[in-house]
C-alpha cells in the first residue's frame, strides 16, 4: 500500500516528476500527461458521483471504475509491481466486464436516432464532460504509444477506450435512461 505522509517533497521544482521506476521526466512528457489526464477523468467521475448516488448499480460501477483508473494509471507510471508481485495494470477481466456494463446499461435505452448534446441533468452533463476528457487521454496514450522506445500495454488502451464508450452510454442512462436526452438538430439556427 502507498504512503504518503509527506505531501512536498520540492524534487518537482525543477520541472520534471518521477516515474514508478525512478527515472523523470518532465513534466509536460506524454506518459506524464497521459496518466495526469485519467487523473482528471476519475475527478470529473467523482463529481459525476455526487448526483448518482440515488442509483446504487451506476453509482457502484462508477466507484469500481475509479479504481481501475488508478490501475491504469499506475501502468502508465511504469510502477514495476503490484499487490502479489505482478506488474500493476488493468487486465482483460476488467475490460470484459466494463463491456459488460455497457451491454447493461445500453440495454435499458432505447435506440438513439441523433447525436446528443450533453446536459439533460447534471449526471449526464458530468459523464460527458468525464467522457469528452476520456477521449483526451486516449489520444495521448496512443500518441505515446508511438513514440520510439514507449510502451502502452494493449490492456490500458482497451479499457480507456471503453470507458469512454460507457461514460457515453452511463451519461445517457443518467438521462431518464435517455427519455431526458438533448438531440442535435442540425443546422437548427442558420
Amino acid at each position: 500500500m502507498v504512503v504518503l505522509n509527506r505531501i512536498y517533497t520540492r524534487t518537482g521544482d525543477d520541472g520534471t516528476t518521477a516515474l514508478g521506476s525512478g527515472d523523470r521526466r518532465k513534466k509536460y512528457d506524454l506518459r506524464v500527461d497521459a496518466y495526469g489526464t485519467l487523473d482528471e477523468v476519475n475527478a470529473v467521475i467523482g463529481l459525476a458521483r455526487l448526483t448518482t448516488a440515488a442509483d446504487a448499480l451506476l453509482d457502484a460501477a462508477l466507484g469500481r471504475i475509479q479504481n481501475d483508473l488508478f490501475d491504469v494509471e499506475a501502468d502508465l507510471c511504469l510502477a514495476e509491481k503490484g499487490p502479489g508481485g505482478a506488474r500493476l495494470t488493468v487486465t482483460e477481466v476488467q475490460v470484459t466486464w466494463l463491456e459488460g456494463e455497457i451491454d447493461r446499461l445500453n440495454g435499458e435505452l432505447a435506440p438513439l436516432r441523433s447525436f446528443i448534446l450533453p446536459g439533460g441533468s447534471a449526471a449526464s452533463a458530468w459523464l460527458h464532460l468525464a467522457r469528452t476528457v476520456c477521449r483526451r487521454a486516449e489520444r495521448i496514450m496512443v500518441a505515446l504509444k508511438d513514440q520510439p522506445g514507449e510502451e502502452v500495454s494493449a490492456p490500458s488502451l482497451k479499457y480507456v477506450n471503453r470507458l469512454s464508450d460507457y461514460l457515453f452510454v452511463a451519461g445517457r442512462y443518467a438521462n431518464d435512461k435517455g427519455a431526458g436526452d438533448v438531440l442535435w438538430a442540425p443546422g437548427q439556427n442558420r
